[in-house]
């Protein structure tokens, strides 16, 4: 810190008093301007004209000696009229007041003595309370500075001892600090060297899971597979027996509707032929039987109108005979056709049967067989699935056996490089190895009693490094982390 600096207490109880006496000198200034007495207005001059006969007769010579004066100063202080202005000019003439008296004069005079006397006091007043203002507020300013510099020196004592307090609390807390620190260096790397085991444990464990899982969701894939493809061609069968189905039973409904409608028509061509025929026959024995009636006509006048009758009813009879045909027949039409309509509905509908029948009977053994062929893939793919677990399994057995036999195989190589302190005999170690692909070590961990014997067995496991691997990928992975016991003999 710079000694030629100034505290900054000072400085500020410098800028503190400079402030204050600015303030002061304000105050007091705005109430010397607020009580001093505004200015008077000025009064209204009035011009009165006077006639010299109506001036009073002169005076002794003492009294105009004392009038001498006040009526020059009178004439000085009058202004000067214009009295050319429309509001100067004369108004119109009044009789005039009467003269002023000697003690009129006098009267005036003393009242202007008493108004100047008593101005003259009231500003003596203003200016004392002014002063006493002014020095009431200068003694405020200096009790304010006076607190204010006793805080400022409370302050900084306040502030000197807070930055011993906090340069000892920060001195503490540093030394803490560092010995906090070396403690979490060395829980640190115990954590760490734990960790490390537990993360490879972690890691093998996540391992099988995975490979587990990975197992599982290939299998579910394939029985999901293999139920899709049963569902689709149990699907595809059902809706191609449908299509089938239905197309038969269109044709079918079609050739029967075709073959009743040319049965109908072979019907109703023969009915209309049979009835020509009959017609034509009918035509055939009335004009035959007209000229036989004209013949007998001709023959026997007189017999004709004896056969009258007879003929007539003969003729009502074979009208009522046509009329009969031609019902028979009209009802025979409609017989055929109703008949045929029958048969045509019983040939669609047995059509229809059949075809539901046959579609349905297809539909069945088209579900029976992809259900059978679903179930045989299914049971395929499980056996085959089966069968890959099992060499899985057995894959993981040998490659376990071979790791199992390479572990054995390093801690044999530890052993023969481990050179046992001496005095040591009985001690134990337990070790936590952990090597790469190649078989060069990664971590070691060793817990002992004995910090000799400890040092000595992590020795061991690094110069006997680098350490002979499977070569089967499974049994390598296996046969990375090991651990084991030593004991000093």
């Amino acid at each position: 810190m710079n000694k030629n600096q100034k505290p900054p207490f000072k400085q500020n109880a410098i800028a503190l008093g400079f402030t204050l006496g600015v303030h002061a000198i304000a105050i007091v200034g705005l109430l010397f301007l607020g009580l001093s007495k505004p200015p008077e207005q000025p009064k209204k001059l009035t011009t009165i004209l006077v006639k010299p006969e109506d001036l009073p007769p002169p005076l002794a010579k003492e009294v105009e000696q004392q009038t001498t004066a006040e009526n020059q100063a009178e004439e000085v202080l009058s202004p000067i009229v214009d009295e050319n202005l429309p509001q100067n000019l004369p108004a119109v003439p009044s009789p005039p007041p009467p003269p002023p008296t000697a003690q009129h004069l006098v009267a005036q005079k003393q009242k202007a003595e008493q108004a100047q006397q008593a101005k003259l006091a009231e500003e003596k007043r203003k200016a004392e309370e002014a002063a006493k203002a002014k020095q009431a507020a200068e003694q405020q300013r200096l009790e304010e500075a006076q607190k204010q510099q006793a805080e400022a020196k409370r302050q900084a004592e306040a502030k000197a001892a807070k930055v011993e307090a906090e340069q000892k609390r920060k001195t503490e807390a540093e030394a803490k600090t560092k010995h906090e620190q070396n403690e979490a260096r060395k829980a640190e790397e115990a954590a760490k060297r734990k960790a490390e085991a537990e993360a490879k444990l972690k890691r093998e464990a996540e391992n099988a899971k995975l490979q587990a899982q990975q197992e599982a969701k290939r299998k579910a894939e394939a029985e999901a597979k293999a139920k899709h493809e049963a569902r689709k061609a149990t699907e595809d069968a059902k809706r191609k027996a449908a299509e089938e189905a239905k197309v038969k039973q269109q044709k079918a409904a079609e050739d029967a509707k075709r073959k009743a409608e040319a049965d109908a028509k072979a019907k109703h061509q023969k009915a209309a032929e049979d009835a020509k025929r009959k017609a034509e026959a009918d035509a055939k024995a009335q004009k035959q039987k007209a000229a036989e009636d004209a013949k007998r006509k001709a023959d026997a006048d007189a017999k004709a109108k004896h056969q009258k009758a007879a003929e007539d009813a003969k003729r009502k009879a074979e009208a009522d005979a046509k009329a009969q045909k031609q019902k028979a027949a009209e009802d025979a039409k409609h017989k055929a056709d109703a008949d045929a309509k029958a048969k045509q509905q019983k040939a669609a509908e047995d059509a229809r049967r059949k075809a539901e029948a046959d579609a349905k009977a297809k539909q069945q053994k088209a579900a029976e067989d992809a259900r059978r062929k679903a179930e045989a893939e299914a049971e395929a793919k499980a056996a085959s699935a089966k069968k890959a677990q099992e060499e899985a399994a057995q894959k993981k057995g040998e490659a376990k056996k071979i790791a199992s036999s390479a572990k054995r195989d390093f801690e044999q190589k530890i052993r023969n490089a481990w050179d046992i302190p001496a005095g040591t005999s009985g001690q134990k170690a337990t070790a936590r190895v952990t090597l790469s692909d190649s078989g060069a070590v990664l971590s070691v961990i060793v817990s002992s009693s004995n910090p000799d014997v400890k040092a000595s067995v992590e020795a061991a496991i690094r110069s006997a490094a680098p350490y002979p691997m499977p070569s089967d990928p499974d049994a390598r992975r296996e046969a990375r982390s090991f651990s084991s016991t030593f004991t000093a003999k």
